[in-house]
């Protein structure tokens, strides 16, 4: 018979992915409150004293929770915008390229409202890590912006594509947010305007240019 039996490597990374799954079930059936070093392991069944092998303290798992979800999340997103960029003039594609990052917020709605509020946190290393992802997601979009055409050949205009990511980006949260608390029911209205906002700012950076370009 073949040998299924796992490394200690693997073993490790197993019990650690247990953990983070656990904290995430955790937060989407308790919320914040319920967690803890205790409620994490025993909802993943393992041994609590197992939990300091992987992670110095709930903030350490929370920050490696929030990294890998950018990992798992993140190609997707850029998936769905760069099949926008390749079919232009399909309105769908557009819509999913917004549609997708939407779905990822709403999908564990209290993880999602803690990674914004730890944000604007100063104080907290998990806000400081907080804030470094969304510096990297604001360069990812910024590039994925150029590659669907927007003008970045300036210090100007680069600035103007950073100021639309940040746009995108929180008007997306806010949306989301909106959708969680029942205010904006219909998520494919929140599209809506998610694709209008867009529509309208691209139109504004196509036409608008240095006075040394006119």
């Amino acid at each position: 018979m073949p040998d299924v039996s796992l490394s200690r490597r693997e073993a490790k990374d197993l019990t650690r992915r247990r953990l983070l799954a656990s904290a995430l079930r955790i937060l989407d059936t308790e919320g914040e409150a319920g967690l803890s070093t205790g409620s994490v392991c025993r909802n993943a069944g393992i041994a609590q004293s197992t939990f300091y092998v992987h992670f110095r303290n709930m903030h350490d798992l929370l920050e490696a929770l929030a990294e890998e979800a950018g990992r798992r999340v993140g190609p997707v997103v850029r998936e769905a915008r760069r099949r926008s960029t390749a079919e232009p003039h399909s309105a769908e594609r557009l819509r999913e390229a917004f549609r997708v990052p939407l779905e990822a917020m709403c999908g564990h709605p209290e993880f999602f409202r803690l990674s914004v509020r730890t944000r604007l946190d100063r104080n907290s290393p998990l806000g400081e890590a907080a804030r470094a992802r969304a510096a990297e997601t604001r360069a990812r979009l910024v590039e994925d912006l150029v590659a669907a055409g927007l003008p970045a050949a300036t210090d100007r205009q680069r600035r103007s594509l950073e100021m639309v990511a940040d746009g995108v980006t929180a008007l997306t949260e806010s949306m989301a947010l909106g959708h969680l608390d029942g205010r904006y029911p219909d998520l494919e209205e929140c599209v809506d305007i998610l694709v209008a906002f867009f529509a309208g700012t691209r139109a504004q950076l196509l036409t608008d240019r240095e006075p040394d370009d006119a």
